[in-house]
C-alpha cells in the first residue's frame, strides 16, 4: 500500500490525472485479487467436464441385493446391514465409485402423496455420506420398481405411474440437492416395457425427460449435477443406442452420462449349448458390444457408465462357468472396456466380496481384474493338467497368450523350476515335462496334486491346476420330478456340461433348441455330497419316456445316463462299459457345439417364422430372455442359496458447481475474474471523477 500511497502523490499534477487514475486503479485490482479470488473458490465452480468426470470413476462397484431388496428391509435378500467398515473396504479395495440400487415400491405410502419411508431415505443418505467421505463417486437410482410397477404400469395405469415415478424423483431431488456434485442420479435401472418396441421408446423417453425436468429444477447442486440416463433394457443393441443418443442430443445438457449393461456373450455367460469356453466368439461379442457403445456415445462427447458387468451363470454360482474360462472372459472384458474410455461398474450381490468378512471368495478374479485397470494379464489355453490314474504319463502343451507380456519363470510351491529339465518354453507355449508331472502325481491321490505357477514381467500370474484323476462313477437311482439325483463319484473331475435327448435323437428339457442344457437351470453337480442334481425345472419340460443324457467332464472324459420318465416319477440307469479305444480318443476332444448362437451385431430375431433355422431359434431364446424376464442378474440372494448346488470355488474429487442468472456455465476462476474487472473499472471511475473534481475545484478558485 506503501507504493500506491506514493504513486498518488506523485500524480496530483493535473496532467497525469487520468493515467494515474488507471494506473492506480489496476494496482487495487493486483492488491485486492488473491483475497477475492480465495473467497470465489470457496464457492461451488460452475462446470463439469462430464468425460474427466466419468473417467475418474473407473472402476466402480454395486452395492447388489441390499437397498434393493424386495422386502421387510435391506436384508431381505440375505445380506448383512451395510456398516461404514464396508464402504471403507471397498474404497481400499481401488474402487473408486460405487453404485447404490434402491428399490421403493414397498417402501413408500400410496398415491396421491407417495411419501417414501422417512427412515429408510435417511439409512441411503447415510450410506451415500459414507461413500462420499471415502471420496468415492456414487450412483443411486430407481432399481426394482422398473419391472413391479413401471413394466406394465405405463401402458395399462399409465397417469399412475408417471405420477409415482415424478414423486419419487421430485422427493430424491429435494433431499439431495445441496449433497457434492460426486453424487449422481439414474433415472431407472433396466427399463422395460409392455407393448411394442416403439411404445417401450416412447415410455422411455417420457421417463427419462420427466426425470431430467425434475432434477433440473429442484435447486441446489442439481442443476449441474451429473445424471445418467439408460438405454431401453440397458442394451447395446444398435437401434437401442441410437434411440437414447437421440435423446440426449435433444436435452442438450453437458452433464448427461449415458448407461448400458453387459453380461457377456449369452451362451458362454449362462454356460449353456456347449459354449464350455471363452472362445473367439465370446471375444468378439465383447469387441463388437464396445465399439458400438463406444462409436456412438463417447465418440460423440457423451461419456458411457458400464453400470453392471459379470456373468449370467453367477446367478446361481461363481463356479457356472469354469475358473480358467471365467479369468480370461473378466481379463479382456475389463480391459477392452477401458480401451474403449467405458467406465464399469463389478455387479456384486454378495457373491464376491464379503460384506462382513471384507475377503473376496475368488482371489485370482479379484486380482485378474484389479490388473485389468491398469494393464494386461498373459492367459493360458486351460488352467488344467488332467492326469489319468494308471495310465502312462507324458508331457503337456500348453498354449499361452501373452498379450504383450514377457513370460519370466514357473514356480512349484515358490520353487522356481528347470527350464530344460522340468518345462519347456517356446516363446507361445509352455510344455509341462513328464518328470515333473510324474514327480507331482506319485502318490496317486485322485484331484489337486499341485498348483504351477507362471509369472510374467508385468500382470497377474496364471495357476496351472495339475489333477489325477480317474473316470468317473454313476449308479443307478431312482427319484420325483422334484428330487432326481445321479449319485456320482467324481474321482478327482468336474463335470463341464450335460446333454439331454430323447430315444428318437431329438433334444429333450428346457432349451430344446439345443442337446446341451444350462449349467444351473438344468442341472448341477454337488461335489460335498456326490451328486449330480437334476432341476424340477428341467423335468417340467420333459416328456413321459425316455431321455438319454451325455455327462460331459473336463478331463475329456463322458458317461452317459438313461433317464424314464412317468408322470412325476423318474429312474435312472447307466449300463456301465469297459474303455474301448474310441473312448480314450474321446478324452483328448472338448464336449461338441451342437449350434451356433447368434453372431450378428444387434441380435434381433428373424421375422420369418417359416424360415427359421436353430441359428434364430437361439436368438429368440437370447431376446426373450432379456426383454421378457426380470433381471436375471439381480435374483434374490435367497433364491441364490436355494441353487446353490455347486461346490464352492475356493475360493471426482468433489466438483461443486453454479449456474449464472442467464444458465451460461462459467469456470470460477473465470467468475472471479469478471468480478475482479467490474471492481476495477468501478475503481477507474470513482478515482477519475474524484481527481477532476478536485482540479475543477482549485480551477475555480
Amino acid at each position: 500500500m506503501k507504493l500506491v500511497e506514493s504513486i498518488s502523490k506523485s500524480c496530483r499534477n493535473n496532467s497525469f490525472i487520468v493515467s494515474c487514475s488507471i494506473f492506480i486503479s489496476f494496482l487495487f485490482l493486483i492488491v485486492l485479487t488473491p483475497s477475492i479470488g480465495y473467497a470465489e473458490e470457496t464457492k461451488p465452480s460452475a462446470k463439469i467436464d462430464i468425460q474427466s468426470y466419468v473417467s475418474d470413476m473407473q472402476p466402480g462397484w454395486n452395492l447388489g441385493n441390499t437397498f434393493d431388496s424386495v422386502g421387510e428391509d435391506e436384508t431381505a435378500w440375505g445380506n448383512p446391514p451395510v456398516t461404514k467398515e464396508l464402504i471403507e473396504q471397498i474404497a481400499a479395495q481401488g474402487y473408486k465409485s460405487i453404485r447404490i440400487p434402491i428399490t421403493f415400491d414397498q417402501r413408500m405410502a400410496n398415491g396421491p402423496s407417495y411419501k417414501i419411508d422417512e427412515d429408510f431415505l435417511n439409512r441411503v443418505d447415510t450410506v451415500v455420506n459414507w461413500a462420499l467421505d471415502e471420496d468415492l463417486y456414487v450412483m443411486i437410482n430407481i432399481h426394482h420398481d422398473s419391472w413391479i410397477w413401471l413394466e406394465s404400469g405405463m401402458k395399462n395405469n399409465h397417469d399412475e405411474s408417471l405420477a409415482r415415478f415424478v414423486s419419487i424423483w421430485t422427493q430424491l431431488a429435494d433431499h439431495f440437492k445441496n449433497h457434492s456434485t460426486k453424487l449422481m442420479f439414474e433415472s431407472i435401472n433396466e427399463p422395460r416395457f409392455t407393448g411394442e418396441e416403439a411404445e417401450e421408446f416412447a415410455y422411455l423417453k417420457e421417463l427419462n425427460t420427466s426425470f431430467f425436468n425434475i432434477v433440473r429444477n429442484s435447486g441446489g447442486n442439481n442443476d449441474i449435477r451429473p445424471l445418467v440416463l439408460p438405454t431401453l433394457d440397458t442394451g447395446s443393441e444398435q437401434h437401442k443406442l441410437n434411440e437414447l443418443y437421440q435423446t440426449i442430443k435433444e436435452l442438450n445438457d453437458p452433464h448427461l452420462i449415458s448407461t448400458v449393461h453387459y453380461y457377456g456373450f449369452w451362451p458362454f455367460s449362462e454356460n449353456i449349448a456347449g459354449y464350455t469356453r471363452y472362445d473367439l466368439e465370446t471375444e468378439t461379442d465383447i469387441i463388437h458390444t464396445f465399439d458400438r457403445v463406444h462409436n456412438t456415445f463417447v465418440a460423440n462427447g457423451i461419456p458411457v457408465i458400464l453400470g453392471e458387468y459379470g456373468l449370467l451363470g453367477f446367478d446361481t454360482h461363481t463356479g457356472v462357468i469354469q475358473h480358467g474360462e471365467k479369468l480370461k472372459y473378466f481379463e479382456f472384458m475389463t480391459h477392452y472396456a477401458q480401451e474403449k474410455k467405458i467406465t464399469h461398474m463389478l455387479w456384486d450381490n454378495g457373491q464376491h466380496f464379503g460384506r462382513e468378512s471384507f475377503v473376496w471368495s475368488d482371489p485370482q478374479l479379484y486380482t485378474m481384474m484389479k490388473t485389468s485397470w491398469e494393464t494386461r494379464s498373459a492367459t493360458a489355453e486351460s488352467d488344467f493338467i488332467y492326469l489319468k490314474k494308471n495310465e502312462e504319463i507324458t508331457d503337456k502343451t500348453i498354449s499361452i497368450d501373452l498379450h504383450g507380456n514377457q513370460f519370466i519363470s514357473l514356480l512349484l510351491n515358490d520353487k522356481k523350476l528347470v527350464k530344460g529339465k522340468d518345462y519347456e518354453w517356446d516363446g507361445a507355449r509352455l510344455t509341462f515335462k513328464a518328470s515333473l508331472l510324474s514327480s507331482i502325481a506319485q502318490s496317486g491321490e485322485l484331484g489337486t496334486n499341485a498348483v504351477l505357477t507362471a509369472k510374467y514381467n508385468r500382470g497377474a500370474d496364471w495357476q496351472f491346476n495339475v489333477i489325477t484323476y480317474e473316470k468317473p462313477v454313476i449308479t443307478n437311482s431312482t427319484g420325483t420330478t422334484t428330487d432326481f439325483r445321479i449319485p456320482t463319484v467324481f474321482n478327482g473331475d468336474s463335470l463341464a456340461t450335460m446333454e439331454a435327448v430323447y430315444s428318437d435323437g431329438s433334444f429333450a428339457g428346457p432349451q430344446n433348441w439345443t442337446s446341451f442344457k444350462e449349467f444351473g437351470y438344468a442341472f448341477s453337480p454337488d461335489y460335498k455330497t456326490n451328486e449330480i442334481i437334476l432341476t424340477e425345472r428341467f423335468f417340467n419340460e420333459v416328456q413321459d419316456g425316455e431321455v438319454l443324457l451325455t455327462l460331459h467332464f473336463w478331463s475329456g472324459e463322458t458317461l452317459t445316463y438313461t433317464l424314464l420318465k412317468n408322470g412325476n416319477q423318474v429312474t435312472g440307469s447307466y449300463d456301465d462299459k469297459p474303455d474301448t479305444p474310441d473312448d480314450k480318443e474321446e478324452v483328448e476332444e472338448e464336449p461338441a457345439i451342437e449350434n451356433n448362437p447368434p453372431s450378428n451385431e444387434d441380435g434381433a430375431p428373424i421375422n420369418d417364422e417359416e424360415t427359421k433355422t436353430t441359428d434364430d431359434l437361439i436368438r429368440d431364446e437370447t431376446t426373450n430372455l432379456i426383454e421378457e424376464t426380470p433381471t436375471s442378474n439381480e435374483k434374490p440372494m435367497t433364491q441364490i442359496e436355494e441353487n446353490n448346488n455347486v461346490q464352492p470355488i475356493s475360493y471426482i474429487k468433489d466438483t461443486d458447481v453454479k449456474r449464472t442468472n442467464e444458465g451460461n456455465l462459467l469456470p470460477s476462476t473465470a467468475t472471479g475474474h469478471y468480478n475482479l474487472l467490474a471492481i476495477g473499472f468501478l475503481l477507474l471511475i470513482g478515482g477519475s471523477v474524484f481527481l477532476l473534481t478536485k482540479r475543477q475545484l482549485k480551477l475555480n478558485k
